[in-house]
């Protein structure tokens, strides 16, 4: 085969595999295909704390999000409701942010991201943001991620993060939060 073949074929290979790749690396969720297979509510209630709500997965107008809802309380220790994902199988070291579509009530919001190196149940990373009424995109790069204590690394890597969760957390106040896709960039 000529050598201009040769490479021709060898870009073309290359490109489309790259391309192919870093689509499925990218794309995580957006809660159409039966989500509730995916995700998981999650609440203090499972340490003693009496925070209340639910995760319900909706169609409206032609757009399909989770809502996460409920009373926040941090009596008896407490203080979080939120909805969680386990990751299927490592992301790629080229993975530098968590970004996600959202609306909320003008409340402040967590995601909470667990590695390989988060063990214990209280363990885990967490970058927080402000919700608007309106759908809105907001990214947050790993190194915006703080971990919950001092046994844990300064930023969690990419190919560590074995689930990500969407949460309501340390304050009393009542949440409502859409979040319509989350992905990694």
């Amino acid at each position: 085969m000529p050598r201009f073949k040769k490479s021709f074929f060898a870009a073309v290979f290359i490109l489309g595999w790259g391309a192919g790749l870093q689509a499925e690396e990218r794309m995580f969720e957006d809660f159409e295909a039966e989500p509730a297979k995916r995700w998981d509510f999650v609440a203090d209630t499972v340490m003693g704390g009496v925070s209340t709500g639910s995760v319900e997965f909706v169609q409206e107008q032609g757009v399909s999000f989770a809502r996460l809802t409920g009373a926040v309380s941090t009596e008896n220790n407490g203080g979080f409701i939120q909805f969680r994902r386990q990751l299927e199988k490592p992301l790629s070291d080229t993975v530098v942010g968590v970004r996600v579509v959202l609306r909320g009530n003008s409340e402040s919001y967590f995601i909470h991201l667990r590695t390989t190196g988060t063990i214990l149940p209280w363990q885990y990373y967490q970058a927080d943001f402000a919700s608007t009424e309106g759908w809105s995109e907001i990214r947050l790069p790993l190194t915006s991620f703080e971990p919950s204590g001092r046994l844990l690394r300064k930023t969690p890597t990419a190919r560590s993060i074995s689930s990500i969760g969407v949460v309501a957390f340390g304050r009393d106040h009542s949440a409502q939060i859409d979040v319509q896709e989350i992905d990694f960039y």
